[in-house]
């Protein structure tokens, strides 16, 4: 194992993971951060029509965001110089109650507080964080399997894609995954406090049990028809619809599958993007079955977003609870997932306060140190 130095580690390249390499850099505090991914972006993923990254793409993961409800995360885009546009809401809604009854067409509500999607996908807070950042300080492809606690720090054995493994130092660790996740991924050397280990596993992360499915087309036939794209079903496969035509005019629709992750397991993906087609022309008319491309993404199949316990729906993880890291761990670990927020977990609004509180505790650690 080939031994490397930084002061401080984070795990985990996601939203979380990256603004808070942003704060200790601002700071002054040299930072590298390990990601067991293939790319950054975490459970932030934007992609073109055949599934690939891209400048201008579709959301597989978070969409929105509300400014006015969120105002640190507003604050966030208009720093790095970023542009958003609303989320298309114009014309009717549309609601499947029965199979046995017809769609049902109804006005549309006006939308408040409105929701924002981010020019480029969301993808591109990701971009502009990362451009913040020194060249050299992320790791990509480097799966952390286990950390222990040394006289002058904490070490962290990484698993390497070729198989083999190597060892980095560091002052202090912020962990930027889900704590499920983290709980079931990471070994702890001394090991976490029961009451840790309970509350990190009891934790639901947000979007592993869920999948979406987009239906992309060569012009948005549904506006033409006065309705806005969204709809909800009690029907399914689909429960809830909307509009995911990106800024630059490439017209699709989305929407999140009702059915859990064993049920899509058991039917496959094939019979799901049919049913899926098939509803969307049932909403918005005969013009869906015909989708120049489609995108299927089911977070519950990936191993660096979910575990065996976010097959079922959990609910939305809770912001009540007795401290994230307790014991000997205190005094060098801090957790920044998006679920650790005190405010809003599980939102990308929460990741940045669940950064922000990470990154005030450790420099507090490191300034107590020196």
């Amino acid at each position: 194992m080939k031994p490397t130095a930084a002061t401080v580690v984070i795990i985990g390249a996601g939203l979380s993971g990256l603004y808070a390499a942003r704060l200790l850099h601002a700071a002054g505090i040299g930072v590298q951060i390990l990601e067991a991914r293939d790319r950054v972006g975490g459970r932030i993923l934007s992609v073109d029509e055949e599934g690939r990254p891209s400048e201008d793409g579709f959301d597989l993961g978070a969409s929105w965001i509300w400014p006015r409800m969120q105002p640190a995360i507003g604050a966030l885009v208009d720093e790095l110089g970023l542009s958003g546009f609303t989320q298309f809401s114009e014309g009717d809604v549309v609601f499947e109650r029965f199979s046995r009854e017809g769609p049902l067409r109804h006005a549309g509500p006006r939308q408040d507080p409105q929701s924002i999607r981010l020019v480029g996908g969301m993808s591109a807070i990701v971009r502009a964080l990362m451009a913040s950042l020194p060249e050299d300080c992320i790791q990509c492809e480097a799966h952390v399997t286990r950390i222990a606690l040394a006289e002058d720090g904490v070490r962290l054995t990484i698993s390497l894609p070729g198989g083999g493994e190597e060892e980095t130092h560091a002052s202090q660790v912020i962990t930027a995954v889900p704590p499920r996740l983290l709980e079931a991924t990471v070994q702890f050397t001394p090991a976490l406090e029961p009451s840790t280990t309970d509350r990190w596993r009891s934790t639901p992360t947000w979007m592993a049990p869920h999948a979406k499915f987009f239906a992309l087309y060569d012009r948005p036939f549904w506006r033409e028809a006065g309705l806005s794209g969204t709809a909800q079903s009690v029907v399914g496969p689909l429960m809830e619809i909307h509009d995911a035509t990106t800024s630059s005019g490439k017209p699709g629709l989305f929407g999140f599958l009702g059915m859990g992750p064993d049920q899509r397991s058991a039917i496959g993906e094939a019979v799901v993007t049919q049913a899926c087609i098939e509803q969307l022309a049932r909403i918005f008319g005969p013009q869906a079955l015909q989708p120049r491309a489609t995108l299927y993404k089911d977070w519950s199949k990936d191993p660096l977003t979910a575990t065996s316990a976010d097959r079922g729906f959990g609910g939305h993880p809770s912001a009540e609870g007795s401290a994230w890291v307790t014991g000997a761990w205190q005094r060098r670990l801090a957790l920044a997932g998006s679920e650790t927020s005190a405010t809003e977990p599980g939102f990308l609004a929460g990741a940045l306060e669940a950064a922000r509180c990470a990154v005030t505790d450790t420099l507090q650690r490191i300034g107590s140190s020196n």
